[in-house]
Formats: structure tokens, C-alpha cells, sequence
């Protein structure tokens, strides 16, 4: 059985995960442009300011998303629930962090890691098991594409390998961190918030 959620709040969570993919793709081109030295300048303020944003409308999204599939198994929903709000949090908490050292810069040694998502455990880490616990979900029940759930494997996995990257690498230019980071945020992360979007608005459209 799917969960019963009114029509205009599916669609509200639809807008919501369409300005999540567009804003995850917009920062991921200024993550990638910082990182490259193009224009520095970007890192300090915009592309966080762009990550603070995705990450609190997404996180709506996700709530719908979970309302639509716990009856396929209460406790992983939940636990995908709580995980993927943990990263939402998380990363627009070091999203503000950042904005806030931009503002008012107290020293780079400071700046270097965010003290609330360290290497972006919570971005990247946490997000990617609360990701693959929504799409196994997805592919069993909730009225979504099965597409969808495959894509949401695929996120996860880069989001760990971007994960890993960082805490082990830590050079954002290296081909083992930037690649996957590509990846994820030019194209997977965008498509799966885009099209989970779109989905939840064909919902509301139904008999």
C-alpha cells in the first residue's frame, strides 16, 4: 500500500527535487571550476551558498519520498529517513559554516575542514546509505520507476567513492576525487533529483 500524501504536497516535493538537481548541478560546476583555479572566488561564498540551498530542498523531497515507501519495510524507510536527514543537515550546516568564514574570516588553518562534516562525512558519507536504502525501497514499492532506484545505487556508490576520496586524498584535483565528484554532480545526482521530481508530480496526476 502507498502511503497517502495530498496531491499538493507531492507537488510541492516535486518542485522541490527539481530545484535540488538544477542546484546540486550548479554547485558541482563551481566546485569543479574552484577546484581547477579558474576562479577561486567562486569557493568563497556562492557554491555554499548553492549547497545550503539543494540540501534543504531536497531534504523535503525525501520526506515525501518516505511517506510513499515505508509500508515496504518500516524500519530501513526509517532508518534511510533519518540518515538522509542527518546529511541534509550536515551539509547545509558546513555549507553555513563556510559562508560564515567567508563573511567574517577568522583564519585558513580553520577553514581547511568543516568541524561539523569533517571530509564531508555527513555530505557525502551518510547521504550515500540513506540513498541506497531509498532506491532499494523504490525498486519494491511507491509507485516509483524501477530506473530510478538502479540510478540511486549508482549515486551511492560515487558518493562514497567521493567520500573516500576526500578523507583519504583530500586534493580536490586529483582524478580519483574529481572524477566521481564529476560524475555524481553533473549527472547522476541532477537526473535522480530531476526525475524523482517529475515523478512525484505524475503522481498528482492520476485517477
Amino acid at each position: 500500500m502507498v502511503e497517502v500524501v495530498s496531491p499538493g504536497v507531492q507537488r510541492l516535493a516535486g518542485a522541490c527535487a527539481i530545484v535540488a538537481g538544477v542546484v546540486g548541478f550548479l554547485y558541482s560546476a563551481a566546485f569543479v571550476v574552484v577546484a581547477g583555479g579558474a576562479a577561486p572566488q567562486l569557493g568563497l561564498g556562492p557554491s555554499w551558498i548553492l549547497l545550503l540551498v539543494g540540501s534543504l530542498f531536497g531534504s523535503f523531497a525525501l520526506v515525501v519520498v518516505y511517506l510513499r515507501v515505508r509500508q515496504v519495510e518500516p524500519a530501513i524507510a526509517l532508518w534511510s529517513l533519518v540518515l538522509g536527514a542527518a546529511g541534509a543537515i550536515g551539509a547545509a550546516m558546513h555549507a553555513a559554516y563556510e559562508v560564515a568564514l567567508a563573511l567574517n574570516p577568522f583564519g585558513t588553518a580553520t577553514a581547511a575542514t568543516s568541524q561539523v562534516d569533517p571530509r564531508g562525512f555527513l555530505t557525502f558519507g551518510t547521504t550515500a546509505l540513506a540513498l541506497f536504502g531509498i532506491s532499494w525501497l523504490m525498486r519494491r514499492g511507491g509507485g516509483f520507476p524501477g530506473g530510478l532506484g538502479t540510478l540511486g545505487y549508482l549515486s551511492s556508490v560515487l558518493l562514497v567513492l567521493v567520500y573516500l576520496g576526500r578523507l583519504i586524498i583530500v586534493t580536490p584535483t586529483n582524478p580519483l576525487v574529481l572524477v566521481p565528484a564529476g560524475l555524481e554532480g553533473f549527472i547522476v545526482n541532477p537526473v535522480w533529483y530531476i526525475w524523482l521530481g517529475l515523478s512525484l508530480q505524475r503522481v498528482t496526476t492520476r485517477p
